[in-house]
């Protein structure tokens, strides 16, 4: 397993690569430049020769393939560079202090589905048809039709603004540094609500299905109903027999689903003003901040790979026979 996982980390560094040069060269055939952006009005001398300095400032007059070069001889020793911004500071520092945010967005909202969507999908295939599976069918639909922007705008006018319970933006209160420990906690989750329910609604119904959709395959696997037959408890024949084969398709989805986490953090994070790797990237593309782009994308393409490794890996912990076909293969 180990040399498994290495050989497929090594293998990650070429995949790699090819990500971020395709997206370097796509990210410079967008119109306008950072000088451009910084500047505003093309028609004033002095602007063109404010953009001129700074495209050279930038090494931007300078081919494609030699600019790429030099990014990649920078990341190498995890140099991403410094931000085209005004603040000119270092793209890892504007990470850092985003990147928590958007991950604790994240593996709560996981934590979140795969708690609930697990024993749906389950309870819904051991009782297909009834009233439970007809109502969860119906509420699949309705989260795969919902674009997350308009609920989060119609969450945001009911309980922010004609009901006044919750925050609609940003992580703290104005008064935040005046509150004690636990409400200062309270607070907190107050802002982080909204948008974790919004960025759940969607990914609890189609994980949900997928789960009852696996879970009905290997319920009517010859082995089951041999457990059945046998005498074995329900509860037992669900429990321990079938769940854990209908667990493997969920972990590929959830290795493959990271990416699209990242991206639905994007509008969670912009709609509610919420600092993190979503909104920077966001005001970086509007900027032309090129390096805070990269640096986002290569932050992101990292996650996903090494997210598909661990569900790969976790495979042979979920199917034993996953494990005793590596030694066979070995011997």
């Amino acid at each position: 397993m180990f040399l498994y996982a290495l050989r497929r980390l090594l293998l990650a560094i070429p995949l790699l690569i090819g990500i971020t040069f395709i997206s370097f060269l796509v990210i410079h055939l967008a119109p306008g430049t950072p000088g451009e952006i910084q500047t505003g009005d093309l028609s004033i001398q002095s602007d063109k020769e404010i953009q001129k300095l700074l495209i050279e400032l930038y090494d931007l007059d300078k081919p494609l393939h030699v600019q790429y070069w030099k990014w990649l001889t920078r990341m190498v020793r995890l140099d991403f560079g410094k931000s085209f911004s005004p603040d000119a500071r270092p793209v890892l520092q504007k990470i850092g202090e985003r990147l928590p945010v958007t991950l604790l967005l994240n593996i709560v909202e996981m934590l979140i589905i795969v708690a609930l969507a697990v024993p749906i999908g389950v309870y819904s295939a051991t009782r297909q048809y009834s009233m439970f599976d007809k109502v969860t069918t119906v509420f699949v639909f309705v989260g795969f039709a919902t674009p997350d922007f308009w609920l989060a705008l119609l969450l945001m006018i009911l309980f922010g603004v004609q009901l006044g319970w919750l925050p609609i933006s940003g992580l703290r209160s104005l008064n935040w540094e005046y509150l004690s420990f636990w409400q200062q906690q309270w607070d907190f989750a107050g802002h982080l609500f909204l948008p974790i329910l919004v960025a759940t609604f969607g990914g609890l119904a189609g994980f949900s299905r997928y789960m009852r959709q696996s879970m009905l395959e290997v319920v009517r696997q010859d082995y089951i109903q041999s457990a059945r037959a046998k005498g074995l408890p329900e509860r037992v024949v669900i429990g321990k027999h079938a769940l854990r084969n209908a667990m493997l398709p969920i972990v590929t989805v959830l290795g493959l689903s990271l990416p699209g986490l990242i991206g639905g953090s994007i509008i969670v994070e912009s709609i509610f003003a919420i600092p993190g790797m979503g909104q920077l990237m966001v005001q970086a593309v509007f900027e032309r901040d090129y390096p805070v782009i990269m640096g986002n994308l290569v932050i992101v393409s990292t996650l996903t790979l090494v997210a598909n490794l661990l569900a790969d890996v976790t495979y042979s912990f979920v199917d034993p026979r996953i494990r005793v076909g590596a030694r066979r293969g070995r011997r």
